[in-house]
């Protein structure tokens, strides 16, 4: 049996002296002290000297439902100009949201990603079993635990054989967690075609009163943009090879979830229904030499979209650079329910707001040693990129606006902006606690000597 510090709730004016805002809903109620407070309802304006000030009346928490859509880059969306209009339901969306143009995963593959935005913190922090397709212990505190210890509902449909709770591991802290039925297992491809069946499940789901007469919190995570890419009827042509059937499978992916998000603006509580859409990585297309994911940081393989719509929130487009560990602490600043303090990561809901212009700070995106890769991390800040290779062995430095591809390497043709590059660089991954993981004989890249 685990033992853990959950911390969950505290109802009052202490958010306001952090300086999140008071219109945030509060975290429940608990016995234990919360390691970083929610935000509370602020005081009323009539008090007196004589009279204790009179609180609001607490909002109610949000909902949340998340969608994530595998191998999704940020270039195919209309946004970032591109030549086909593969994603008509997400372009919608995103007039009505909070749109992160400078977005940044946590990893390039599904595991790693999903291990980070769950555990709330970077994938070599996290214990882990060291392989390729990592299994997470039962140790790891999983930010959807804190909600449903906070009496969240959870729920969540995935779409390939790695997240059977017997893999992965990554259901903790789920009430509902299921895979769409006649799954294909391969290590090296997906053969399934699996939006329909995974739509199936989500709309049971989010019709049953259990699970909805609440706060919930629901995470669906759509796969069929990720390889093998086929073709589906009714889907236009959108480019040759595979370049055209990504794009369609884009397409398709696009028009079941609107089906979703009809279903969902049509609830009753769907006005109280805060909803984001994001990938867990992206894709290559021989970009440096490589196909699909994973291995690598480039910029095709970690920028993604984010785009986050709350009731009663203005859209925007918000261009500062941001990653993907900043979503567990927004997901549970949306539901009231206060982080533990070993979570990495910023609420994005104050900059959302407008309570402040949006900060300049560092971005990482994290990539582990494993079984098949070696260890790389890279950091954005402000236009700029540096990647690390191996345990910080060698490093490239990239400016990101006058070279989005990654074409020109500056660590060695501007020594004073790599020299604070790596220094900030520096700084930032002692904020990284690595461990080692569980298998370690089999490490790509492991240095002899060295346990990881």
């Amino acid at each position: 049996m685990r033992t853990r510090a959950c911390f969950i709730g505290l109802v009052g004016c202490l958010a306001c002296l952090a300086g999140l805002s008071c219109q945030d809903p509060p975290p429940p109620p608990s016995k234990a002290a919360p390691s970083t407070t929610a935000s509370a309802p602020a005081p009323s304006a009539a008090t007196s000297a004589a009279a204790a000030p009179t609180k609001k009346k607490a909002a109610k928490p949000f909902n949340v439902l998340m969608l994530m859509v595998d191998s999704l880059r940020a270039d195919r969306m209309p946004w970032a100009n591109y030549a086909h209009d593969v994603a008509p339901i997400i372009a919608k969306f995103a007039k009505t949201a909070v749109n992160y143009t400078k977005f940044h995963s946590v990893s390039s593959f599904t595991s790693q990603t999903f291990g980070g935005l769950l555990a709330a913190r970077y994938p070599s922090e996290i214990p882990r079993s060291g392989y390729f397709f990592s299994s997470y212990p039962d140790e790891v505190l999983m930010f959807p635990e804190l909600l449903q210890k906070a009496g969240v509902r959870t729920m969540s449909a995935q779409a390939h054989w790695y997240f059977r709770k017997d893999k992965g591991r990554l259901h903790q802290g789920f009430d509902e967690w299921e895979l769409t039925p006649g799954l294909k297992k391969s290590n090296t491809t997906d053969e399934n075609v699996t939006s329909p069946k995974l739509l199936k499940i989500a709309l049971r789901h989010l019709s049953d009163k259990r699970n909805t007469a609440g706060p919930f919190f629901a995470l669906y995570h759509f796969l069929d943009p990720h390889d093998q890419y086929v073709g589906h009827a009714g889907v236009p042509k959108m480019g040759r090879g595979a370049r055209g059937n990504y794009n369609g499978e884009i397409y398709f992916t696009d028009e079941h979830i609107g089906k979703l998000l009809d279903f969902v603006d049509a609830q009753p509580w769907g006005k109280n229904t805060a909803v984001i859409i994001t990938a867990d990585h992206g894709e290559t297309f021989g970009e440096h030499g490589m196909y699909r994911h994973g291995f690598e940081l480039w910029q095709e393989l970690i920028h993604v979209p984010l785009l986050i719509r709350v009731p009663g929130y203005e859209a925007k487009t918000i261009d500062v650079p941001r990653g993907g560990i900043d979503l567990p602490r927004t997901i549970m600043a949306l539901l009231g329910v206060a982080p533990d303090e070993s979570f990495q990561g910023h609420s994005l809901l104050p900059e959302m707001r407008g309570d402040a212009p949006p900060a300049h700070r560092p971005v990482i995106s994290d990539l582990s040693r494993t079984s098949d890769n070696d260890r790389r991390r890279a950091m954005i800040w402000k236009k700029y990129k540096i990647i690390a290779y191996g345990d910080d062995d060698s490093f490239k430095l990239f400016d990101l606006e006058a070279d989005p591809n990654e074409k020109r390497d500056l660590a060695t043709k501007d020594k004073k902006l790599f020299k604070e590059m790596r220094k900030r660089y520096e700084d930032t991954s002692k904020t990284i606690k690595d461990r080692c993981p569980k298998m370690r004989n089999k490490l790509r890249g492991k240095k002899r000597g060295r346990p990881c």
